[in-house]
């Protein structure tokens, strides 16, 4: 089990925590219209998981715009996933005017445990970021350690970078 801290408190994330070069997990997470969206709906892509507690929060708010700004150019699909309600994501990226694919994990959390990143006493997701190559296979993972700081955005740039290479 992976421990973070939260605001300097420790808590035990529930699940096993996805590692680098295992198959990324299955998961049914819901998306905007409330539709079921499944990895194999991503087979063939190379996949950025941008993983946030809650879009209502400063932190989760700037790690989703950078990410978003930063990968513009970059042939990957970026996807903010959190259990928020899938209607406070559509808001978030309303009031942000971006066009963020975002995908909730409110109903089951089967994605938190099946990756190992629930915050089992708060039902959050824990800050992660997540690359996970067209053939379904994870290749980066970063479980940030305290929760209210960001990730390390070079780091996983460069590691999408090499993913993105090795597919070419």
């Amino acid at each position: 089990m992976t421990t973070v801290t939260f605001k300097g408190n420790p808590i035990e994330l529930q699940g096993t925590t996805v590692q680098a070069n295992q198959p990324a997990p299955a998961f049914e997470l819901l998306n905007g219209s409330l539709e079921t969206i499944t990895l194999a709906n991503f087979k063939g892509k190379t996949v950025l998981l941008n993983v946030v507690p809650s879009l209502d929060t400063p932190v989760c708010a700037i790690q989703s715009k950078t990410f978003f700004s930063k990968l513009q150019n970059i042939p990957v699909e970026l996807v903010t996933v959190s259990v928020d309600l899938p209607f406070a994501q559509k808001r978030f990226c309303g009031a942000e005017n971006i066009e963020l694919q975002t995908l909730s994990d409110h109903r089951e959390t089967n994605f938190g445990i099946g990756y190992g990143l629930l915050l089992p006493n708060l039902r959050l997701l824990t800050r992660a970021v997540i690359i996970i190559d067209a053939n379904q296979q994870v290749k980066y993972v970063e479980v940030v350690p305290e929760v209210t700081n960001e990730p390390n955005y070079e780091a996983a740039l460069q590691a999408l970078e090499q993913v993105v290479a090795a597919k070419v």
